[in-house]
């Protein structure tokens, strides 16, 4: 069982205690701030330009953070405490977007700079994440680990995209910099809840190696156990498909559907309501199919959801796929950050989810370049396309023996 944190193990919320109610008020609350910002910044980008190339570019940008900070994250999670990464990482979000805001405000418009904030915002965003995530097991019990994500993720979900996302298409249609000074005094309500969070895990103390000898470890670690090894490697390849689909989704929304401001949000408020539905109901599916089946058969039907989005024209048609989408990619989520959790050591977590996420994100980052290379030269259906044949031919070769007997009751 987990041991209680400053004495609060009685449960509050959810059965899962006052500690995870407290950081689950966070997380939905940063989700708000992130889903303005999120939607307006492709707007923003699509108004500057409508090269595919430079609009895939911000989320490029957005992505490469966790490339050049995610395994240094992750040992600073580690080393200095999660609950004060927590902070910090909401103050540097919130001064970033505070500057584009500002500098919007002034009647600057560069596409440089909202690249640059949004590299920031990247870099901010995969420690605040990674301690977020990390902090759970000390607040949880081990049984309570897929409820906690799917709780954390749904609620995240129903506020960056059911809530917010609509609310930052309005105020970036009332003017540019609105949605951005929101978001940056979103972000220091957000700072101000972390501090109010239990301590948790406050570093290790201690003698400490080299901070490059600590990532190498846990890279190792992730690399070495056979599940996490091979659940790393699939979920890599299915991301190189999202990210071709999210880096030009808004200029379907656009181009092909036909839709403005508010229509493309109210598609991510799609994937929001299936997320939600996945998040209720995550730790029910992966217990009644089990691991394997539940993977091969979410892999199934994202790659249906990819071959919708290529052929179709249909509003309400793309905005089903997506809800479909939503729901798979919330409990995958869920189904790897308890796996993770239950596997990997306390004192490794921050490193070895970071390395986890470093090759993900990698994943993401390449297919978000390839997806805007992929449009321009092949028109808007062809991210669509690589996401429906890749995700079919993993679906095929999907290690089905490595995850036998693999259950989310396996503990440390």
């Amino acid at each position: 069982m987990a041991q209680p944190v400053l004495g609060l193990a009685r449960p509050v919320i959810m059965g899962l205690g006052a500690g995870f109610a407290r950081l689950w008020v966070v997380g939905t609350v940063s989700a708000v701030g992130d889903g303005v910002t999120m939607v307006a910044g492709p707007l923003l980008a699509a108004a500057l330009t409508r090269d595919p190339v430079q609009v895939a570019g911000l989320a490029v940008a957005q992505q490469s953070a966790g490339l050049v900070f995610g395994l240094p994250g992750g040992a600073l999670v580690d080393r200095v405490g999660r609950r004060r990464m927590l902070v910090v990482a909401a103050l540097v979000r919130s001064v970033a977007v505070a500057v584009l805001g500002l500098v919007l405000l002034a009647g600057q418009a560069s596409l440089w700079l909202l690249y640059l904030v949004f590299f920031v915002v990247g870099c901010a965003g995969v420690v605040f994440e990674n301690a977020a995530s990390t902090l759970v097991p000390a607040l949880v019990a081990p049984a309570g680990l897929a409820r906690a994500h799917g709780r954390l993720l749904g609620s995240a979900l129903v506020g960056r995209d059911l809530l917010a996302k609509p609310v930052g298409a309005v105020l970036f249609a009332v003017a540019v910099w609105v949605p951005f000074l929101v978001d940056a005094g979103v972000l220091l309500l957000v700072a101000a809840l972390c501090v109010r969070l239990p301590a948790g895990v406050a570093g290790r103390g201690g003698p400490r190696g080299s901070l490059w000898a600590e990532l190498v470890g846990g890279v190792r670690w992730l690399a070495r156990h056979r599940v996490l090894r091979a659940l790393t490697a699939v979920i890599a390849v299915s991301n190189v498909a999202l990210g071709a689909m999210a880096a030009v989704l808004v200029l379907i929304a656009r181009e092909r559907l036909g839709l403005g401001e508010v229509g493309f949000s109210l598609l991510l408020v799609a994937v929001a309501v299936g997320g939600l539905l996945g998040g209720l109901l995550a730790d029910r599916l992966i217990g009644w199919l089990g691991v394997p089946v539940f993977l091969r058969a979410g892999f199934a039907l994202e790659a249906v959801a990819h071959l919708v989005l290529a052929v179709s024209r249909e509003v309400f048609v793309v905005a089903a796929a997506l809800v479909v989408f939503g729901g798979y990619l919330v409990v995958s989520s869920t189904l790897g950050a308890a796996l993770r959790q239950s596997l990997v050591p306390a004192e490794l977590l921050g490193r070895v989810h970071s390395g986890y996420r470093w090759l993900s994100g990698a994943a993401l980052l390449a297919g978000s370049a390839l997806g805007g290379v992929l449009a321009r030269y092949f028109g808007l259906a062809a991210p669509f396309w690589l996401g429906a044949v890749g995700v079919g031919l993993l679906m095929v070769v999907f290690p089905v023996r490595v995850f036998r007997g693999v259950t989310l009751a396996t503990t440390r």
